[in-house]
């Protein structure tokens, strides 16, 4: 598929022809999520996960104003690298493309960007969501808003454990995104695995999953699946001590008036201070753990689709 503002790389492009399962990744945690070399290093990693579990990796950016659905190993290490790549959500994309910039896709982005290309399973960290004190900041990802209108089932350890999970699963349910635990019954908080909260459905396969997945959008109901894969307990940060760090955290940020899209890189930058480095390893932890579940769910996805073709 070749555009004016979209390319896919040639193996992308032949499997996604061939029906085979494809994966698609942000872009966002190579530039913003992580420092260098661990960022560069962890994107090599999660899509080697991708490719052990059966199925073709494509990481997700703009280069030179272009939306890359697939990115060569040159291209990774370039945004593992450079200052000043642009933080895209979906309402920056013309801008970004108009201007011939560089832009790391957030979680919204490249859900859109992925099925505009056919993909059906994005793996990612953890979605964004309602911040904390929304009531007063109305600060809300457009992450919640893209669940509710684009045709992909995301793979995450939940939402960002920095925000409000409570009132993110009461607008996720508002805009009728499935929300699915997968193998417990309690909603993962990101960093650990539990949040207080159950979830509302839960499943335990990567069949049921596809199954739930063919049948939504089979039935033409719009938008896509948030399945909350919860980070392996020898990975996880406790709860209560996660809440700890992440109030610390909050109130650097209130102290240096961190706002807007610049608050999640500064909270997950400070979280690595506050915790010596532990968050961090947890965080890459998590992301290889969604890769081969989400890996698992491509697969799945796509030998059930050829079935019923």
């Amino acid at each position: 598929m070749k555009s004016s503002w979209l390319r896919l790389l040639p193996e992308v492009e032949d499997a996604l022809h061939q029906g085979a399962p494809v994966v698609a990744l942000e872009s966002t945690i190579i530039s913003h999520g992580m420092p260098y070399p661990q960022n560069v290093e962890t994107a090599a990693r999660v899509e080697a996960m991708v490719r052990k579990g059966g199925a073709v990796p494509a990481t997700i950016a703009i280069v030179d104003g272009v939306c890359r659905i697939g990115l060569n190993d040159a291209t990774l290490e370039q945004f593992g690298k450079a200052k000043g790549i642009w933080k895209v959500s979906v309402r920056d994309l013309p801008f970004v493309t108009s201007k011939k910039l560089w832009g790391a896709t957030t979680v919204a982005s490249t859900m859109w960007l992925a099925a505009q290309a056919g993909i059906r399973t994005f793996v990612t960290g953890g979605i964004g969501g309602v911040h904390r004190g929304a009531e007063h900041s109305m600060d809300v990802s457009a992450d919640l808003t893209e669940l509710g209108k684009t045709n992909v089932a995301v793979v995450s350890a939940g939402v960002k454990s920095i925000l409000d999970v409570g009132l993110t699963l009461e607008v996720l349910e508002t805009l009728g995104v499935p929300v699915v635990a997968y193998g417990q019954d309690e909603f993962p908080s990101f960093y650990s695995r539990n949040s207080g909260f159950l979830a509302p459905h839960r499943l335990d396969d990567p069949a049921s999953v596809a199954a739930l997945m063919l049948d939504k959008w089979k039935m033409g109901l719009q938008g896509g699946i948030l399945l909350a894969n919860p980070i392996p307990k020898n990975q996880e940060i406790p709860y209560d001590v996660m809440e700890a760090h992440i109030a610390s955290a909050l109130k650097l940020a209130d102290e240096e008036t961190i706002k807007g899209k610049d608050i999640t890189p500064f909270l997950l930058s400070k979280l690595g201070e506050i915790t010596s480095g532990v968050s961090l390893a947890s965080n890459i932890a998590l992301v290889l753990n969604n890769a081969a579940v989400g890996a698992e769910i491509a697969v799945a996805y796509s030998q059930r689709a050829k079935n019923i073709v």
